[in-house]
């Protein structure tokens, strides 16, 4: 986390957390959801404002985390702002050839754990920074991986990989009291 955060932590500490406004989609995007496009649809059928300022999507990457209940949030100065997912907390990016090395969406390097198929063919990995689903531009790369057998997907619902990773999709006021 930055300093700069930090220190508005301290300065700040009771600022309201903000729900809905941020989401991640399944390609590792990240959207603005302000209160119109919430009322025009749910998140990832409506997704928002696309943010492509570089220096922006850097701070947000630094300061991307979770909570104890698995609610994933930027953390925005004093305030968390909570992100909707489309999928999972990552997005990976597969490395073309062995050992596929795998990065996430914020550029950080991760240790696969193990692999899992969803009911409709989509690739998660868990690795020591969490789950996440691989990016669809990699999923040649991921295939060949999976037939050197390098990895071995077991079968998983979509609906079951929150509860089975321990992340909320959806984080809401008071979804660390139901944790």
């Amino acid at each position: 986390m930055d300093e700069i955060v930090k220190a508005a932590l301290k300065k700040w500490p009771n600022v309201p957390h903000c729900y809905g406004w941020l989401a991640l989609d399944a390609r590792g995007q990240w959207f603005m959801r302000d209160d119109r496009i919430q009322a025009v649809g749910p998140f990832p059928r409506i997704k928002g404002s696309r943010i492509q300022h570089d220096k922006l999507l850097a701070f947000i990457h630094r300061n991307y985390t979770h909570d104890e209940a698995g609610c994933w949030f930027f953390q925005n100065g004093p305030q968390r702002v909570y992100v909707q997912l489309e999928a999972a907390p990552y997005v990976w990016r597969v490395g073309a050839s062995a050992p596929w090395p795998v990065t996430a969406h914020t550029g950080e390097e991760a240790q696969v754990h193990s692999a899992w198929l969803d009911e409709h063919g989509r690739l998660f990995l868990h690795t020591d920074l969490g789950l996440g689903n691989v990016h669809t531009l990699d999923m040649d790369c991921a295939a060949d991986a999976v037939e050197q057998g390098h990895w071995r997907p077991q079968a998983v619902t979509f609906d079951d990989l929150p509860r089975c990773f321990g992340f909320q999709r959806a984080p809401s006021p008071g979804a660390a009291a139901r944790a």
